[in-house]
């Protein structure tokens, strides 16, 4: 027998709550139940034609490596995007990118810059989990600065300052917020650069989800860090093609900053990792002729699902706090214990022939038993089929057998 033992970031490196449901679910399906998947922002609106045709149209004779920080037409263009369908006030220039191989690589890169083993990060919980997996992969910790739902998931800047130390390297906070559909004002946002520039602090601001907020006129836009006067030296912005252009196997994402020795940091990762993918920059060149009307009708079609979700959950007694962007709800559920309630919820409860798969919220804290008796849904597919998953949720409170006694009636 092997004396070998797996390192402890392997043994400890944490299971995504997001994922940890899809075996149980496909085995479920397999059965013949149909199974809604509410548990991960895959979404169900079509990916652009010019995207598709992008890679129909590749005909190259040698699939060859890309530059490491993506192609340079690719990096002008994207640059140029931003302050045109993007809306930036202010400029960004090309060498001020990096292409990634995703969001999730931006972010770890953006993060392996700025912080050494011991170092600490804040972020506002619940939070998108991926942040803490790859605080945990670089021997650094999280955190947490709770949020609550009774204060419509606000960033208290207060909270935050308290909770600086010497250890503390950046804060990382998502605008429009995953799990909470927060958005952050002008505001919070100059507040908080404020407070780096006092503190010494970098600011992660991870805005993929930017052009989904549903409150403002037409065509609004999540206010980005990259506006912000004083953000030069501190700010890191993390974007992808995934939720954007409904592309997330692509697996294409962005680091941009103004911070020159930052940006060379993640192009020399960049390097260590060879390149980003080639066929699927072409077709993210190709998504950056999208007119703006087909991102107003795409945010059309979420804030649709959004108020249908909202009021179908809250027409099942649930209290719902309405996301102001992103495509995720945090749901408080009059129960005990919202992970077992998942799993039975997959495993065995039906309705009509069908169930859902949610996610529980517990593992977007890192507060010990916060979020226990809530679970993250996604609204990414259509209205009817939301509706019918609220349908199933209320059943499904009725029949668990640990609910509490103020179920919905």
């Amino acid at each position: 027998m092997s004396n070998c033992t797996l390192s402890a970031r392997g043994a400890e490196f944490p299971a995504s709550p997001i994922r940890a449901l899809a075996s149980a679910a496909r085995a479920r399906e397999a059965s013949g139940i149909t199974v809604h998947y509410l548990n991960i922002g895959q979404p169900d609106v079509p990916t652009p034609e010019p995207m598709v045709q992008a890679y129909r149209d590749f005909n190259d004779t040698v699939l060859a490596y890309a530059p490491s920080d993506g192609f340079p037409d690719l990096r002008a263009k994207l640059a140029s995007w931003y302050t045109t369908i993007g809306g930036m006030r202010r400029s960004i220039d090309a060498e001020d990118i990096v292409v990634t191989t995703g969001g999730s690589e931006a972010l770890l890169f953006a993060m392996a810059a700025i912080t050494d083993p011991g170092d600490s990060i804040l972020v506002c919980e619940p939070y998108y989990t991926n942040y803490s997996g790859y605080a945990r992969l670089l021997g650094i910790h999280t955190k947490p600065i709770m949020c609550l739902a009774e204060e419509d998931w606000a960033v208290d800047i207060n909270r935050i300052a308290a909770a600086i130390d010497e250890t503390t390297r950046a804060i990382v906070i998502p605008t429009p917020g995953n799990p909470t559909g927060r958005v952050l004002t002008v505001e919070e946002l100059e507040a908080l650069v404020a407070l780096c520039h006092e503190r010494g602090l970098f600011f992660i601001s991870d805005e993929v989800y930017r052009e989904l907020v549903y409150d403002g006129p037409r065509g609004s836009k999540a206010p980005s860090l990259l506006d912000i006067d004083g953000s030069e030296e501190l700010g890191v912005v993390i974007d992808s093609a995934s939720k954007r252009w409904s592309a997330c196997g692509a697996r294409m994402g962005w680091l941009i900053t103004r911070n020159t020795a930052l940006r060379e940091a993640a192009l020399r990762f960049g390097q260590a990792r060879l390149s980003p993918a080639t066929v699927d920059q072409y077709a993210v060149s190709a998504a950056l002729d999208l007119p703006e009307d087909w991102y107003c009708d795409m945010v059309d079609e979420y804030r649709h699902r959004r108020d249908t979700l909202v009021a179908a959950l809250q027409a099942q007694g649930l209290d719902v706090t309405t996301p102001q962007g992103a495509f995720y709800l945090a749901v408080p559920l009059p129960l005990e214990d919202a992970s077992a309630f998942c799993h039975w919820l997959i495993t065995e409860f039906e309705l009509n022939g069908e169930t859902t798969c949610l996610a529980p919220l517990s593992g977007f804290y890192a507060t010990p038993g916060a979020g226990r008796n809530e679970v993250r849904m996604t609204y990414v597919l259509n209205a009817q089929k939301l509706e019918a998953c609220a349908n199933i949720l209320g059943a499904a409170i009725k029949a668990w057998p640990g609910a509490c006694a103020d179920a919905p009636a």
